[in-house]
């Protein structure tokens, strides 16, 4: 990545690029426009260095594009809120609708069309904050949100999210990178990439990809990730559970049992979500999180050049405004509300 190709002003507020790298050659890029993780160098087992995330090399193609929420943090609300309502405190909300009547990822102009504060303390740290301010996207109270990317000599990744309203709002974040483990510039396929989740249930969807309110078994469905197994081998089965998903883009629900799974005590306390390996680079990757939920999507023809790529987002379930039984995304006034994620490389 070029630093020059990221900076400039965008409104009355400086776009940049900053890097963070560690002992082993490990390098970090994120720009503050959205809070973007634009490049993530890691090596394969040759010792060679690649970049595994896909996405725009340039401040001017990022904001060219429109669908795609490459690198970025998500907010106020991952995923889907269906008809782009929300109630809180017996006062309903209209959310800017930006998938047909319904709101997705914070609306069009989300956390992923901003620009963070930012302040990189440390080769190897960097804080990013953003002030939303009471009726931002239809949603209520002010909303303080800090940001900390931390890059460590273990070739882990530190993703930490605080936030604090000052009204009883809706809150539920994630971050939306798009990997490739045979490297961004290779323009490969991930199907062959194998792929584990720990996950025994999902959420299934509507024709709008708007939950059903369901928590299904995924035993016995192309979902059954709980051993690894290409992502690619079950992708056009034709189940009915891929039916409206054009291949994968569903919710786990994510189990927190098994022996050394988890990572840090109490409130960062980190579970092992997801594990990705690469045969033939020999990279891998796993991701553990706070969060109830992960989102696997596969994105398929991403960029020019790019055959596909995979999604794997940590958050609570989509639509939970709307369905009680899911965990909820009610944040109180003046509550902390915390959010971690780690991403480990191994090759």
């Amino acid at each position: 990545m070029n630093k020059a190709d990221f900076k400039g002003t965008l409104g009355d507020r400086s776009v940049n690029l900053y890097t963070l790298t560690n002992s082993n050659g490990c390098k970090v890029s994120v720009t503050n426009y959205g809070a973007r993780l634009v490049e993530l160098k890691v090596p394969d087992r040759e010792g060679n260095f690649d970049n595994i995330v896909v996405g725009p090399g340039s401040m001017e193609a990022f904001l060219d594009d429109r669908e795609n929420y490459f690198g970025a943090v998500i907010g106020r609300y991952a995923n889907r809120i269906a008809s782009g309502k929300i109630t809180v405190d017996g006062q309903e909300y209209s959310l800017r609708a930006n998938e047909g009547a319904h709101h997705l990822h914070g609306g069009p102009a989300g956390f992923h069309r901003v620009v963070w504060g930012g302040n990189q303390v440390n080769p190897r740290t960097l804080h990013l904050s953003y002030r939303s301010v009471d009726g931002e996207g239809g949603y209520p109270g002010n909303l303080g949100v800090k940001v900390t990317y931390r890059l460590t000599d273990q070739n882990e990744l530190h993703l930490s999210y605080r936030a604090e309203s000052d009204e009883r709002t809706i809150l539920n974040m994630s971050h939306h990178a798009y990997y490739n483990l045979h490297g961004a510039n290779n323009g490969g396929s991930v199907d062959s990439h194998r792929l584990e989740i720990r996950s025994e249930q999902f959420t299934p969807v509507d024709a709008d990809l708007i939950p059903t309110g369901e928590i299904a078994d995924v035993e016995g469905s192309p979902l059954d990730f709980r051993s690894p197994k290409p992502i690619g081998k079950d992708r056009e089965s034709g189940h009915s559970y891929l039916e409206h998903t054009d291949g994968y883009d569903h919710n786990f629900v994510l189990s927190k049992e098994g022996k050394g799974k988890r990572v840090g005590e109490g409130e960062n306390q980190l579970y092992l979500a997801a594990g990705v390996q690469e045969p033939e680079s020999g990279r891998s990757l796993k991701l553990y999180t706070t969060e109830p939920g992960l989102q696997f999507y596969v994105s398929q023809n991403p960029m020019p050049g790019i055959d596909s790529t995979f999604c794997l987002e940590p958050q609570h379930f989509p639509d939970s405004p709307h369905h009680p039984n899911f965990p909820s995304t009610v944040l109180e006034a003046y509550q902390a509300y915390h959010w971690q994620m780690m991403l480990s490389f191994d090759q």
